[in-house]
């Protein structure tokens, strides 16, 4: 059993509010700025950076990405989501471990547009040449980019029966189950396309250069017409909607023995 404290309630709300400036600021970068989506990842941090108080800002996303990844992690090693550990619980549990590194790359990339070194390469794709030069990086890089197909599988399935609501505070506005679905469809398709690229670098002697974060993915959707746009409009509204978990979410307390909820047994 670990114990949660109020720092990390806290801390995990500053995550879910850095993840929501991350998400509404790709929606309107991809909507509005054809030029700026283009950049990937680095197109995201480029237009905060630019903001008033940007490089306060980008510390605080560093800050919150990276507790936002460590509550993540605490799904597969401590189950504070109480998933279970069948195999439909696991398979949530290794979708949140995924999300947990996509989540440290981006606070990567977020640390380098801090410390104004943002403009030298892709985090990701350095990280991914690294693990490939390993004598298993490959089927590292696989596995990864199954898990994501497992999370874009978890994203849909919430966007369609709004399963999450069941951890958000009856008091949250009563648009937050619309907003919620669309933007985790949206989120399902992008996952999609990061896991893809992890298991085409892994499995298909793709290379590091196919790896993609969360902006690169969107940006490889650019020409794809409706389905870039209806995504472009779903991670904004997805954006908005982590605002209102920044608020309402329920923290779960950090403790395995809690049992599977009702709504999972």
């Amino acid at each position: 059993m670990v114990d949660k404290s109020e720092k990390f309630n806290w801390l995990v709300r500053v995550g879910y509010f850095s993840r929501a400036m991350l998400y509404t600021v790709l929606g309107l970068i991809a909507l509005t700025s054809a030029g700026k989506i283009s950049e990937g990842t680095n197109g995201i941090f480029n237009a905060i950076e630019g903001f008033p108080g940007g490089i306060v800002l980008l510390w605080i996303m560093v800050i919150g990405l990276l507790a936002y990844a460590l509550f993540r992690f605490a799904s597969p090693l401590f189950d504070i989501e109480n998933n279970g550990s069948d195999a439909k619980g696991w398979g949530k549990r290794i979708g949140h471990a995924g999300s947990a590194i996509g989540h440290i790359a981006l606070a990567f990339s977020a640390y380098k547009f801090a410390t104004s070194s943002g403009t030298s390469g892709d985090g990701a794709q350095e990280a991914a040449s690294g693990v490939l030069s390993m004598g298993l990086g490959g089927i590292v890089l696989g596995i990864l980019g199954i898990a994501f197909f497992l999370a874009a599988i978890s994203q849909a399935k919430k966007g369609i029966t709004g399963s999450f609501m069941h951890r958000i505070s009856a008091s949250a506005p009563s648009a937050t189950r619309v907003m919620g679905g669309i933007g985790f469809i949206a989120r399902a398709v992008v996952f999609t396309v990061i896991g893809w690229s992890l298991f085409q670098a892994g499995f298909m002697s793709g290379g590091s250069d196919q790896v993609k974060t969360l902006g690169d993915a969107v940006a490889s959707l650019a020409g794809s017409g409706v389905i870039f746009q209806l995504v472009a409009v779903g991670l904004l509204i997805f954006g908005l909607f982590s605002f209102i978990l920044a608020r309402y979410r329920i923290i779960p307390d950090m403790d395995s023995s809690a049992g599977v909820p009702s709504f999972r047994a």
